[in-house]
């Protein structure tokens, strides 16, 4: 008998055929309903009938998208990436999931990679991984692998099972990363398939989510992109699978409670605990994100409700038309331009390398256009285009976010009480366009408290950049427009001359607006 073989060198070779069909190579399902002991006495299984209905339903949706695969190559066409991100509540079996997955590419897809990463090192190699060896052991084919702390490889005579195959990057792997050396994540290419999944991916930063694209730029039949997690972040690559990128990923949130074999004591108790509509219950029972993280300035909840309303233009006039102007620091960074008035803000308007004098110009000719009580440009990055506005004979306010705030009490800098202005005004009824990156800067910075004074201070933009987050540029052109108090014009004439005069209905004192000299 051949080293590695548990069989008679025949019963070995219909193990193989039948493991190598096409049915169970294209059916996960199938896959798993055939090698695992299910109501066997005397296994683990003993009183398990198959894999719980949302287990079952997400195996044969890889199925069906397997078959579709082989029907387009046959059409000469090329096949289709498959990802996947579940959000669950507690305990709903997808380590279970996550062993399936790896234990049947791995047997049915001679020369594939499979790579498994997690959230923490603990996660990894304490948790998802052992699930995976209690598994394998479990399989009728157990014998086929070597499994070590963070590798499965098959044995000898499995991996020359298949001729014409290179085998090289034949392995399961328990990967670790690194958020200061991303690249070193970067995996090899393989022509014969290639699985990622991520475990508690919440907990994954955006460095390394960036880098594992690289493992799917080739057109290859297998190519999956697998992550799980309890949603806890209402930010982060995973949040935005369900969000931003949703176009590019099939979701899908989990309530523990509407799956089999739950202890639903459990998750009343937390509900009972924490109220049915708390972040806890949302998180652990329901598989839905929280409203707000818990250093979270303004939650997501709150900006994509900001989003959905609806408004009638007249109920906004009277209100002052207010400009809030983020002019760009780096490369990398956008001016942005954005229009208020009340509670209703307009579409940004967004500038890519442009100088100065061009962004000047953009600018008077939308206060000109919109007939602006007040425009409002940072002065960190903006003195340039303030300097030519005023040339111009526009009379431009300057905000320096890092002066003090008007509630020193409160607030550690202009920033961050500007900032809190727009969470308050989006609470009140504020509206915003359905514009993605406008959300995403919104709901991106954290806040925390100085320890002496007991203030509130937002994330710096370079802690964000530290995070692998841009800068929020059209975030904070909405936020300078709280920069201060602004009354509406009460009457305007023009000369004519393109000069506009203006009067003006001042009611405190640190009333700001603007108009043409």
């Amino acid at each position: 008998m051949t080293e590695g073989m548990k069989y008679s060198s025949e019963q070995e070779l219909q193990l193989v055929d039948r493991i190598l069909s096409p049915d169970i190579m294209i059916y996960p399902e199938k896959f798993v309903m055939f090698v695992y002991p299910w109501g066997v006495t005397g296994t683990p299984l003993h009183n398990k009938t198959g894999p719980r209905k949302w287990q079952r339903e997400e195996l044969q949706k890889i199925g069906q998208h397997n078959l579709e695969n082989q029907q387009r190559i046959n059409r000469g066409e090329a096949p289709l990436p498959y990802n996947l991100a579940i959000a669950s509540g507690r305990g709903v079996g997808k380590s279970a999931f996550v062993s399936w997955i790896t234990h049947w590419a791995q047997s049915t897809q001679i020369g594939s990679t499979v790579i498994l990463t997690a959230n923490t090192e603990q996660q990894l190699l304490s948790r998802t991984w052992p699930e995976l060896g209690k598994w394998i052991t479990l399989g009728i084919n157990s014998h086929w692998f070597k499994r070590t702390a963070t590798a499965l490889r098959p044995v000898s005579w499995l991996s020359i099972a298949k001729s014409g195959i290179d085998t090289a990057y034949y392995y399961a792997q328990a990967q670790l990363w690194s958020e200061e050396t991303p690249d070193a994540f970067a995996g090899a290419h393989n022509e014969n398939g290639i699985i990622l999944i991520m475990d508690e991916g919440s907990g994954i930063p955006k460095s390394i989510w960036d880098v594992s694209e690289g493992f799917f730029t080739e057109p290859i039949y297998m190519r999956f992109w697998i992550t799980f997690s309890n949603p806890r972040r209402p930010q982060g690559e995973f949040f935005q699978c369900f969000h931003k990128n949703k176009e590019f990923w099939r979701t899908r949130n989990i309530d523990a409670r509407d799956v089999e074999g739950t202890d639903k004591a459990v998750y009343q108790k937390l509900i009972k605990k924490h109220g049915e509509d708390s972040d806890v219950a949302r998180v652990e029972v329901k598989g839905q994100f929280p409203r707000t993280g818990s250093d979270q300035l303004i939650g997501y909840a709150a900006v994509e409700t900001a989003a959905g309303r609806l408004i009638e233009m007249k109920d906004v006039e009277g209100s002052a038309k207010i400009m809030g102007v983020d002019v760009a620091r780096y490369g990398d960074d956008a001016t942005v331009i954005q229009k208020r008035q009340g509670l209703f803000a307009h579409e940004p308007i967004e500038i890519n390398k442009k100088d100065n004098m061009t962004v000047a110009g953009i600018v008077a000719g939308e206060m000109e256009r919109w007939g602006a009580d007040a425009c409002f440009i940072d002065v960190g990055g903006g003195q340039g285009v303030i300097d030519r506005l005023r040339q111009l004979g526009w009379n431009v306010l300057e905000v320096d976010s890092g002066a003090s705030a008007d509630r020193k009490d409160l607030y550690l800098n202009k920033r961050v009480e500007m900032w809190d202005k727009v969470n308050e005004w989006l609470t009140a009824g504020g509206i915003i366009p359905d514009h993605e990156q406008l959300k995403e800067d919104l709901s991106s910075p954290t806040y925390a408290y100085t320890p002496t004074t007991n203030k509130k201070v937002l994330e710096s933009v370079d802690s964000m950049k530290e995070r692998n987050l841009p800068s929020p540029d059209f975030a904070s052109a909405l936020a300078f427009t709280f920069a201060y108090d602004v009354a509406p014009r009460v009457g305007i004439k023009n000369d004519g001359m393109g000069k506009i005069v203006d009067t003006w209905d001042i009611y405190d004192t640190e009333t700001v607006n603007s108009g043409k000299k």
